[in-house]
């Protein structure tokens, strides 16, 4: 079985891009995952690739930026490929099968709210001391 589940911040903005032959869609990101280091009592974090591909990668380009939370499940691959200088370099990475978006980053860098939209057209709500349930 060869399945992963992380939840994380994305560490940089997610950049689109398609593939040269099909057009496919696919971004490629760094996962800050925390982690707590038992030796130091501190909290630390794993850095990992995961690959984004389709309509994922689109929205994901669209709706996310750095420092925004996602959940993460996909499976973990091996590739290697020659590089400019000849030599062989080998890359472990996760393949997102499913992505879920946390929080809304450039939504609440936007609007200053976590919900969305703005303070303007929200009703404040009388309090009569009086709970119904």
């Amino acid at each position: 079985m060869n399945k992963v589940i992380l939840i994380g911040r994305i560490c940089k903005n997610p950049e689109l891009k398609y593939t040269p032959g099909t057009g496919m869609a696919v971004t490629n990101i760094n996962l800050a995952v925390d982690k707590y280091n038992s030796q130091t009592k501190q909290k630390e974090a794993d850095f990992i690739s995961v690959v984004v591909w389709g309509k994922q990668a689109e929205n994901m380009t669209t709706y996310c930026n750095k420092g925004s939370m996602v959940a993460i499940a996909g499976k973990i691959q091996n590739r290697s490929y020659d590089a400019k200088d000849g030599t062989k370099r080998y890359v472990t990475e996760v393949v997102a099968q499913e992505v879920k978006f946390l929080d809304n980053k450039k939504q609440d860098q936007e609007t200053g709210n976590p919900f969305g939209g703005t303070y303007d057209d929200m009703t404040p709500v009388e309090d009569s001391g009086d709970i119904p349930f």
